[in-house]
């Protein structure tokens, strides 16, 4: 049985991203990949956009990948492909993980597990459509790669069903090559993807967007012939007399994507009810000692750059762990927040160690035009920053320095938005002071300022 001081399971941008900053880190590492090539999703999105934050400029899909995957094999990092893992089990102070390839069983003892396995897509039938079960109904990640790699048109015809990201640009694909987007429908009273991808792939194709609509029933034996389309009200339940039926030959689908967290669950990683992906500390450490997550596994992203953010972040810190004779990963600070935020990523914060800047991911819960992010440490406020135009599908990144947080054992520390008429004008908090300090310090020494 080989021996790895980390172990990487997914070998899309996370994992890619992951392993390099591990092997840099002076660990021994093996990536494994149940695909036959790395690069996870990156290989089916053609179109750009991809590394303006990472690399600045505006990269492909493939591009971007490439770039990662070039360095992976330049520092000699070991990777598996076309292999699954079965099983693993946590010894002691190490685990020892099952996989099945080609090759046969084998397993693999590591110290430190990074668990990048990415995010897949809901179906049909998780959003309840009522039905035959005809050809012609798609996930947009399958249409996509059926004509970005494939080279295969899935649709001549087509109706999209959700307003994500991926749904945006596959509106795009299917009308340049030359299929009939009949219109986007969203059963939010609000679109679920970025502004960008909406006015560039719907409002500059002229393709129609209805809010509040949604997909009730398909059409079809053999294959797709139509669906049933009814508006709905405030509760997403469709509105009785509204049906009306649209002739079409594909349903394409684009309703929320789920992280793959089997084997976190399996290991008993405790997980985020709103994130649906693990409760992780500042260092991407997971609830049990030595699991990392990040990139989409994590959370679900907006943008490919912030997924090798936090496989890099993960990485190294799992490289350190890795070297550690004493593992023990010390206390950590739960943070608190309300019904303002959809989700908080890290969820806790270590006492010890040696992060400084501490890298925050979240979403508001509502569209808010003004708002103000508030960290309130035993009730008094610490730090805060201003926001305009927060909206659910847009993520946010913020950079906090850890000092300014105060953190004790006993700490509490409540985390919420809120609007500017909750703001205290005219004060500023000891820990935005201290925040600021840091940062033109930081400037003046030539290192880069902190915040966002």
């Amino acid at each position: 049985m080989k021996t790895f001081d980390v172990i990487v399971i997914g070998g899309g941008p996370a994992g890619l991203a992951a392993a390099i900053s591990a092997r840099k880190g002076d660990a021994q590492v093996l990536l494994i990949e149940r695909e036959e090539r790395l690069g996870g999703i990156l290989k089916q999105c053609i179109h750009d956009g991809f590394g303006l934050l990472h690399f600045g400029e505006k990269l492909s899909g493939p591009e971007y990948a490439e770039r990662f995957e070039q360095e992976f094999m330049d520092l000699g990092i070991d990777s598996r492909v076309q292999t699954f893992v079965t099983d693993i089990q946590k010894k002691e102070n190490y685990f020892v993980v099952a996989t099945v390839s080609r090759s046969g069983l084998e397993k693999y003892k590591t110290a430190a597990l990074i668990l990048a396995t990415g995010c897949r897509e809901r179906t049909a039938k998780q959003v309840a459509i009522h039905g035959t079960r005809p050809s012609g109904v798609f996930t947009a990640g399958t249409a996509q790669h059926f004509v970005n790699l494939l080279g295969q048109m899935p649709t001549r015809r087509c109706v999209i069903l959700g307003s994500g990201d991926i749904g945006l640009i596959m509106a795009r694909r299917l009308t340049l090559e030359g299929a009939e987007v009949l219109g986007v429908y969203e059963v939010k009273p609000e679109p679920s993807g970025l502004t960008r991808n909406l006015m560039q792939c719907l409002e500059d194709y002229g393709i129609p967007l209805y809010l509040s609509h949604t997909v009730t029933r398909v059409f079809g034996q053999d294959r797709l012939e139509a669906v049933e389309i009814a508006k709905v009200d405030e509760k997403m339940q469709p509105v009785p007399g509204t049906e009306q039926r649209v002739e079409c030959d594909a349903l394409i689908l684009s309703v929320g994507l789920i992280p793959e967290n089997e084997l976190a669950e399996q290991l008993g990683v405790p997980l985020d009810p709103h994130t649906k992906g693990p409760v992780v500390d500042d260092c991407f450490m997971t609830g049990v000692d030595g699991i990392f997550s990040c990139g989409n596994a994590l959370h679900v992203n907006d943008l490919v750059d912030y997924v090798s953010e936090s496989g890099l972040l993960a990485g190294k810190a799992a490289a350190e762990y890795s070297w550690r004779k004493n593992r023990g990963t010390g206390r950590r600070v739960t943070l608190e927040t309300d019904g303002t935020l959809q989700y908080l990523v890290p969820q806790r914060i270590l006492l010890s160690g040696e992060t400084q800047d501490l890298i925050f991911y979240f979403r508001t819960s509502t569209t808010m035009e003004r708002a103000v992010l508030q960290f309130r440490a035993d009730g008094e406020l610490v730090f805060e920053k201003k926001y305009t135009n927060l909206k659910p599908p847009e993520m946010e990144r913020l950079t906090i320095k850890k000092e300014a947080l105060r953190l004790s054992e006993s700490s509490r520390i409540q985390v919420t938005l809120t609007g500017p008429e909750g703001r205290d004008d005219g004060k500023e908090t000891k820990g935005q002071k201290v925040h600021d300090d840091v940062c033109k310090t930081a400037a003046e020494n030539g290192k880069g300022g902190g915040g966002q």
